[in-house]
């Protein structure tokens, strides 16, 4: 059997159980990085089935953030105390499963990460199982990466600049508490018509999951203009939503990936842009609160019915 390649990012083999190679749910075969930038790029240049980061990394957050949100390897965030707000963060961003450092010594490590191998494959399928995001009638990521690998392959004959938008979006925990699950359902709804509706029909609007959504500018004159076009649909998008009658406000954080500059592969542009928007506070809204629940007046909903 073919052995399971994993990266270990920030994290010595040393530090691994003896018996995790030749696990009987393996075998696995390592590799190291120190770096999250070395890293990111043996993620490019080769296929991992497994991600084991240290939470002590640099920029480990956005790192797992970024490539977990393309379908690709699982990604174990090894944590030094692994207390409930540390699970809940880390899963947050998409790790498959959060090992405390005592654990790396034990016998089941090996059992560990296949299951989160496992877990990764089966979401990165379901994922994948229908044409669209059912939530939001969208493309998925998926159709995202695939979009992006044809164009960069039209690229090689015909260069011209392109740009990937990476949207994080604040809002939808607030609506949910407020107005309940369907409301929430119903604004991931309205921000997909709203971005859809502000970009080119050549463009390519997609769900990337609950939170975030990305755009690929497929033919852009200057590289400065995937800039312009994330500050004109951050705008639109801070515009208040009508759900149900009532005002919701929502910040809105976007990063860009340009090529070439920023890379010539997909997965490497798409990181670059979810790298960005994580890298930077959301703008929109009052703090972590919609207007509304910081006191001020009611909003003036737009009608995107």
């Amino acid at each position: 059997m073919a052995a399971f390649e994993v990266l270990l990012v920030g994290l010595a083999a040393g530090r691994l159980d003896r018996g995790f190679v030749d696990s009987p749910f393996g075998p696995y075969r390592t590799t190291l990085a120190a770096r999250t930038a070395e890293a990111a790029a043996l993620l490019t240049a080769r296929a991992f089935d497994a991600v084991l980061l240290d939470e002590g990394a640099d920029d480990a957050a956005a790192f797992c953030a970024a490539t977990t949100a393309s379908s690709g390897p699982a990604l174990c965030a090894v944590v030094a105390e692994a207390d409930a707000g540390a699970l809940a963060a880390w899963l947050g961003r998409g790790a498959q499963d959060v090992v405390a450092a005592a654990d790396l010594g034990k016998s089941n490590l090996g059992r560990r990460l296949r299951a989160a191998i496992e877990r990764k494959r089966l979401a990165d399928q379901a994922r994948t199982t229908w044409a669209t995001d059912l939530a939001t009638g969208l493309p998925h990521r998926r159709q995202l990466v695939e979009h992006l690998s044809h164009l960069l392959a039209l690229r090689e004959r015909e260069p011209a600049p392109m740009a990937v938008l990476a949207l994080r979006i604040e809002g939808f925990e607030t609506t949910q508490s407020r107005l309940g699950p369907q409301a929430a359902d119903a604004l991931r709804r309205k921000i997909a018509v709203r971005l859809r509706a502000a970009v080119r029909a050549s463009d390519v609007v997609a769900a990337l999951d609950d939170s975030s959504y990305g755009v690929l500018l497929g033919s852009i004159l200057h590289a400065a203009d995937g800039q312009k076009v994330a500050a004109k649909l951050a705008q639109l998008l801070m515009e208040p939503f009508s759900i149900g009658g009532t005002g919701v406000a929502v910040a809105v954080a976007i990063g860009v990936g340009l090529y070439p500059e920023d890379g010539d592969q997909p997965d490497a542009l798409l990181r670059k842009a979810i790298s960005a928007a994580l890298d930077q506070p959301a703008q929109g809204r009052v703090g972590m609160a919609n207007f509304l629940e910081s006191g001020a007046r009611p909003l003036d909903a737009a009608n995107d019915e």
